[in-house]
């Protein structure tokens, strides 16, 4: 079964959009699966530099028909490749005739270090299919050329060289043997068959010996046989049946096999029924397993800060967290000047020009507040104050549920070798670059998240190291929320047991992205869920290797993004990185360093990070848009962390000799960590580095932790019905859309939140603008724009809540964008201007603007400052407020959302490709 040369399968519509312009002509045309109806087809067609989508659809019975203007008569086809005939004659209800067929690219094969190939073309359209005996003899002695060289690829990574060699003997010279005695009516591949007999002759006799020993042991456990009865006999009697009985040795292996996978799932049962009879029949008792109580959770040390007070007074600041004070004592003297409750601190107040300095604001018997400033001796040691204080407040808090809380993410690839028997290192945030200091290293976490890569330990041999580990550490026994394995690649979620009921909607899925997308050797893992109020997604992959493969990765990036089924089922329609309050994505991601080897060393000497980073692949990649789109990254103040020589950190290894001669890999930054929030959340990076003491691997682990604002269920403080339902109400002045095609199609709006009730849908856009080739300019005016109104009323429920809309076709249904917008600064009697970018699939789309207004009744407008709001940012000549505000504005932003080597986002449209919005009415 071959695919048809117009049918592109699984591609986006913008890269449909692309293909047509390259072809140029009216009537070109192609096919290509629906994104909106499973199962169904999107026919794209060019006309007068537009390209129109039409829907093929599936009936009930399975026959396809197009949608088509109104009038005209639907016809239904058994196949695709009928309806497309039938539609390259003209009155047939499309824009022009199907006449030139826009064939899809042939990808040739990669030839990466780890094998991989190209991606696959999709689902197969019926076509004719051609025999063996029909391909050119040129063509028949390349397949088996093209086969060996595949094989060379995979022999680096593969330690068993005798059967590759077996193998090999079979590619280079009976491969093509094959497909002839099927031709000639055979049915199985005899000389495949005999390759693989001969290959595993070796299998025969360890199958033997754990047979034997399985065997053995199931017999310990059987009931006594009577004198009388026949001793029971295991013998292999091969079946007559199978899809290689042409060899019995492999037929009796296969067999072999079978008896061991049986033996090993029957023995749990077999032991535990003969321990349970001996139980019963002597009236045993099986020793009682006490059960030993978790650890108390260790109390937090008292911490001790000496701290420069005024010009050149020093004084030393003692922070204990248990009892919940601040105490202020001169250096030299034995008791405190002074003791500052937990309550009576009314904010903290980090400098940004001086790293090291923070002010404290005290509340006082008078009405006015007192502050006090203070310098660290370092930034890292202000953070380790702030970091105390913030857990003081949380601990001393009388909230239910949390506002804030911690979450570790890690990445490793282990270079399938066992750990080393502690992880602390990795676990506490312990190494190089931006590291936790030792004050706050042992501060437990809420939530562990632990990527890796080439794990070659079984899944739960792996949870139990990591919660065993952790327990050690912080003498708390973790949770496990969620597993998900791909090969070797895993990623498992850890809590604290307090926060285990208020986890929900977990989600785990997987992709492919190894050879043709079918083999799990590189791909991605990843887990979703809902903590309370926030929704969580956390991707670990491992992408293709090899410095000259940057578009490859960048092709499994897309190929994760569109296929990695995760969070709410609603929003499937909407860009992945779009469907969560915060996701991170973390991994090997492989992006090496475009550099002479000779220049990198050069600069690693000097620890010039920054000339490397310049030279970056993924930065690179990143500035150019092509991948991780509004994503931000901490900023890397550690050598790269792949390849090191095992056993070592001191000494890279950038040279790998394989049988094809001597491959360079260069040291390079491939294992990151990557996070998108919503806008106006809370999300604060306190370390990003790796370990420098782990050494089993060719990588080194890498960490990150994260300060996060979370919200809860939303209780008001007036019980529905008790009084005059009070409504909110979302108004829409007027939206503005710049979409990047050569479509035409009208648009319409749809609103998704989890403050509505269910999905709103605005009218068809009332203005339209296509004069710019490749750009389609939309407007809608209030009339058309829907007003929503939220399920409750409340601003302190409002200021939590973000819309996310998708611009869709009339003609597809298919969205041509998708966007995210808080309503925290929308809140208030006049409308506030919005601007953001669209994105679908992984690409910017387009961009939009206009206005908005949350109007919230004056009844229902009480709010409270937030525990992430106590800590603000100030410059050194800015004054504090005394007063906190009744409405507190989103937190102020400290970390970048790309990194330094990449230009700062600008405020307004100076993205040269949405210059139509300037000056134009």
């Amino acid at each position: 079964m071959a695919a048809a040369s117009w049918y592109h399968g699984d591609i986006s519509r913008v890269v449909a959009e692309e293909l047509l312009a390259r072809a140029g002509r009216d009537g070109s045309f192609l096919v290509r699966d629906s994104e909106s109806v499973t199962g169904a087809y999107a026919l794209c067609l060019l006309f007068q530099r537009h390209v129109h989508t039409y829907r093929i659809l599936p009936d009930d019975e399975g026959l396809l028909s197009v949608q088509t203007i109104q009038g005209i008569q639907a016809q239904c086809f058994h196949t695709l490749p009928d309806l497309i005939s039938a539609y390259q004659h003209p009155n047939n209800g499309l824009v022009t005739p199907l006449l030139y067929p826009v064939l899809r690219a042939r990808r040739v094969p990669d030839e990466d270090s780890d094998g991989e190939d190209g991606r696959g073309s999709g689902h197969a359209v019926p076509a004719t299919g051609g025999t063996w005996s029909s391909v050119p003899t040129a063509s028949r002695t390349h397949i088996p050329q093209q086969l060996h060289q595949r094989l060379q690829e995979q022999v680096h990574s593969s330690p068993a060289s005798d059967f590759m060699g077996f193998m090999a003997e079979y590619l280079s010279h009976h491969v093509q043997l094959d497909p002839e005695t099927l031709h000639l009516g055979h049915g199985q591949l005899r000389h495949l068959s005999t390759a693989l007999a001969t290959a595993c002759r070796a299998l025969h006799s360890e199958i033997d010996f754990t047979l034997v020993g399985l065997e053995t042991l199931g017999r310990v456990f059987d009931p006594p046989m009577s004198p009388r009865s026949p001793a029971r006999e295991q013998k292999y009697s091969p079946s007559p049946q199978g899809p290689l009985n042409s060899d019995p040795d492999l037929e009796l292996l296969l067999h072999k096999i079978s008896t061991v996978n049986h033996l090993l799932s029957s023995l749990e049962k077999k032991v535990l029924k003969s321990l349970q009879e001996m139980v019963s029949r002597h009236n045993l008792a099986l020793p009682s397993v006490v059960v030993a109580p978790p650890p108390p959770a260790k109390p937090l040390a008292v911490q001790s800060f000496e701290v420069k007070a005024g010009k050149s007074q020093r004084v030393v600041l003692v922070v204990d967290v248990e009892s919940g004070t601040v105490a202020i004592t001169k250096r030299g003297s034995g008791s405190p000047e002074e003791v500052i409750p937990q309550d009576k601190i009314l904010q903290l107040i980090k400098y940004q020009s001086v790293q090291s300095k923070v002010r404290l604001v005290c509340a006082r018997e008078s009405q006015k507040s007192l502050s006090k400033d203070f310098i660290f001796p370092s930034a890292r040691k202000r953070e380790a104050f702030c970091q105390l204080l913030q857990l003081m407040k949380i601990q001393h808090s009388n909230l239910d549920e949390p506002e804030l809380i911690s979450v570790y993410v890690g990445t490793w690839n282990m270079g399938s070798t066992p750990p080393p028997r502690s992880l602390a290192s990795w676990l506490t945030s312990r190494g190089l670059g931006h590291t936790q200091d030792e004050t706050t290293a042992c501060i437990p976490h809420d939530i562990y998240v632990i990527g890796t890569q080439e794990n070659s330990l079984g899944d739960r041999e792996w949870v139990e190291f990591l919660r065993a580990s952790l327990k050690t550490l912080m003498a708390i026994d973790y949770r496990v929320v969620a597993l998900q394995c791909l090969w070797s690649i895993k990623i498992v979620v850890l809590v604290k047991p307090e926060h285990e009921r208020r986890i929900s909607h977990v989600h785990t899925s997987s992709v492919k992205t190894g050879i043709a997308n079918t083999l799990g050797n590189k791909g991605a893992v990843g887990v979703s869920f809902l903590f309370n109020g926030t929704s969580f997604g956390f991707i670990n992959c491992h992408l293709a290797s090899g410095s000259e493969k940057t578009h490859r990765r960048n092709q499994n990036y897309s190929d994760i993004l569109h296929s990695l089924v995760l969070g709410d089922k609603r929003l499937g329609g909407f860009d992945l990185t779009l469907r969560f309050t915060h996701l991170f994505w973390f991994g090997d991601l492989n992006y090496r360093l475009d550099m002479d080897v000779e220049d990198i060393f050069a600069h690693l000497i000097k620890k010039e990070f920054q000339a490397l980073l310049a030279v970056d692949q993924l930065t690179l990649e990143r500035e150019k848009n092509k991948v991780f789109l509004q994503f931000s990254e901490g900023d890397i103040s550690f050598p790269p962390t792949y390849r090191y020589e095992r056993g070592s950190r001191d000494t890279y290894v950038w040279q790998k000799f394989k049988p094809t001669g001597v491959r360079i890999n260069v040291p390079s930054w491939c294992d990151r960590i990557l996070w998108k929030s919503h806008p106006e959340t809370h999300m604060v990076c306190n370390s990003y580095g790796c370990t420098d003491n782990i050494v089993t691997s060719d990588h080194s682990p890498v960490f990150a932790t994260f300060e996060v604002g979370v919200t809860s269920q939303f209780v008001p403080k007036e019980a529905p019905g008790s009084g005059p339902e009070a409504l909110a109400c979302i108004e829409w002045e007027s939206i503005e859309v710049i979409l990047k095609t050569t479509s035409r199609s009208k648009c319409y709006i749809e609103f998704h939140s989890y403050c509505l009730e269910e999905m709103q849908r605005s009218g068809e856009n009332t203005f339209q603008n296509c004069d710019i080739p490749g750009f389609l300019k939309l407007g809608w005016s209030s009339k058309h724009l829907p007003v929503l109104n939220p399920i409750l009323p409340d601003l302190e429920y409002l200021g939590d809540q973000h819309l996310l809309l998708s611009i869709k076709g009339v003609e597809s249904c298919e969205s041509y964008g998708e966007c995210c917008i808080a309503m925290r600064s929308m809140i208030g009697s006049t409308a506030q201007q919005f601007e953001t970018f669209l994105f679908h699939r992984g690409e910017e789309t387009g961009s939009m603007r206009g206005w908005m207004r949350v109007r919230v009744p004056t009844d229902r407008c009480s709010t409270r400052e937030r525990l992430y709001e106590w800590i603000s940012f100030e410059e050194e000549d800015a004054e504090p407020l005394t007063d906190p505000p009744t409405c507190p504005k989103p937190p102020l932003q400290r970390l970048r959302s790309r990194p330094r080597s990449l230009p700062e986002a600008a405020a307004n449209y100076t993205n040269p490709a949405y210059f139509i919005f300037e000056g134009v009415p």
